[in-house]
């Protein structure tokens, strides 16, 4: 089945909900290391977090998984969660708080129209911490169409990317 009009420009991933074997465990990383707001916890199964009120943009819940292990290399599922931060700054920040709470980056990298950092959460859930260049800057192919691609992200650049905001 295809379909014959394609999706609303405006559409938007609203949030995610991710298995967790220890909940806790799991609120200590996206809250305590992160910097996510616990908004709301569902019983001793569930927990809501988010950035600046929002209800939730992550559910953690052990419904399935209390105890569990990840699934093993080689099986589908879940590849990444991409958390968009608004400023090259804020991924700065980001970066500064994954190093003072000891957490490894499984890569960094500029892809030309952003700059990512990727890593594991406690249950090896994959994550994408990033920003988006402003569209301006994006590297564009002779037809006009977006050139992406992956070159080293310098960490140090960014760690040392000055705390005024900039514009997208």
């Amino acid at each position: 089945m295809t379909a014959n009009t394609p999706i609303p420009a405006g559409t938007r991933i609203g949030h995610v909900h991710l298995k967790v074997a220890d909940l806790k465990r799991a609120l200590d990383f996206y809250c305590g290391v992160l910097g996510f707001e616990l908004q709301q916890m569902y019983g001793r199964q569930a927990a809501f977090v988010s950035a600046g009120g929002y209800h939730h943009h992550i559910g953690l819940n052990t419904w399935e998984s209390a105890g569990g292990s990840p699934p093993p290399p080689g099986t589908t599922g879940l590849y990444h969660v991409a958390i968009l931060y608004p400023t090259r700054a804020d991924l700065a920040d980001a970066l500064k708080r994954l190093a003072a709470n000891n957490v490894q980056l499984d890569g960094a990298a500029d892809h030309g129209v952003s700059e990512a950092l990727y890593l594991h959460d406690p249950d090896m859930n994959g994550i994408e911490l990033y920003w988006d260049k402003p569209e301006a800057q994006w590297p564009r192919n002779p037809d006009g169409s977006v050139a992406m691609g992956t070159a080293r992200l310098d960490l140090n650049d960014l760690i040392n990317t000055k705390q005024e905001k900039e514009t997208a």
